[in-house]
């Protein structure tokens, strides 16, 4: 009997799911997303005309309507920072913004950070110190890196600043870790991070 009424039972919801099914057809519309529309990105000193819904966020505008894959899906949610571009010299997470928010604006991505023949003095750096193990997260690091650089020849402070000095933050361990800290590195390539990016500002300091 337990049988028996289990099949009955099976057979009523779904004879009553259909019926639901049927009765709501006519009166509840399909969702739909939004029309795409026209969008013109600046990317690497370059003009892309795209056609994207609004909600598409910048990440997956680069990666999937561009090409430009060297920007890395990580956790979507704006945490690990694999991610971070450059927009208009800021460091954002392309994953918690949406493309079309940012038409006209001067967007740099890991593949517009080295010169036509040559890396960037940053990226040489990486190479050098060996800064990276799986590269997953290398692009977000160097771009982050970038804007980190702009930072402190800005004189911009961060949490661990001396604001009683006039003078403008110096390239210390301390200084580099809290303005990375967005960046995570699951391969735990941080103290060669910090060399690297300590030998570029070091640098263009003297």
């Amino acid at each position: 009997m337990g049988s028996v009424a289990a099949i009955a039972t099976c057979a009523a919801l779904r004879e009553s799911a259909a019926a639901e099914s049927g009765a709501a057809a006519p009166n509840t519309p399909r969702a739909k997303g939004a029309a795409p529309r026209a969008v013109r990105l600046v990317i690497n000193g370059r003009p892309h005309d795209l056609s994207i819904e609004p909600r598409v966020t910048l990440l997956d505008a680069l990666r999937d309507y561009v090409g430009m894959t060297g920007t890395k899906k990580g956790c979507d949610r704006g945490q690990c920072g694999a991610c971070t571009v450059l927009v208009d010299g800021r460091r954002i997470k392309s994953c918690l913004t949406l493309a079309i928010m940012h038409e006209g604006a001067k967007i740099t991505t890991v593949e517009g950070l080295a010169g036509e023949r040559e890396l960037s003095p940053l990226q040489a750096a990486f190479v050098e110190r060996d800064a990276f193990q799986c590269g997953y997260c290398t692009p977000g690091q160097l771009c982050a890196a970038t804007a980190l650089l702009d930072e402190l020849r800005a004189g911009e402070p961060s949490a661990v600043s001396d604001l009683r000095s006039a003078e403008k933050p110096a390239p210390t361990d301390a200084e580099i870790r809290e303005r990375m800290s967005g960046n995570i590195c699951r391969c735990g390539a941080y103290p060669n991070i910090v060399a690297a990016i300590r030998d570029v500002a070091g640098n263009t300091r003297s």
